[in-house]
């Protein structure tokens, strides 16, 4: 079975840090390109960043230079470093893999809490 957990959520404040962490189970995730995505209340859910199996990235531009994806094939975990946050940041982030690729299936996780206060 196809599993995506992430971790490393909570709340801070305005400018400052934080790494979520999404462990991967149940499929080759060397080969499979990863993201992160987040929702506020209300709102559609939008893509945040994602990571291909070469490690290649992209970012949306509202997190360009302050969020850096990552991930480590050893231990089937992707990482979302965090920095500069806003209050804007605050949402719902998950985790999710990718299809299209034999092997690899569009699979989310549950999601984890981000809160950025003033």
């Amino acid at each position: 079975q196809v599993q995506l957990v992430e971790s490393g959520g909570g709340s801070v404040q305005a400018g400052g840090s934080l790494k979520l962490s999404c462990v991967a189970t149940g499929f080759t995730f060397s080969s499979c390109g990863m993201g992160w995505y987040r929702q506020a209340p209300g709102k559609e859910r939008q893509f945040v960043s994602m990571i291909n199996n070469i490690a290649a990235t992209n970012y949306a531009s509202s997190v360009k230079g302050r969020f850096t994806i990552s991930r480590d094939n050893e231990k089937n975990t992707l990482y979302l470093e965090m920095n500069s946050l806003k209050t804007e940041d605050t949402a719902q982030y998950y985790c999710r893999s990718y299809g299209g690729v034999l092997g690899c299936q569009d699979t989310w996780g549950q999601g984890t809490q981000v809160t950025v206060s003033t």
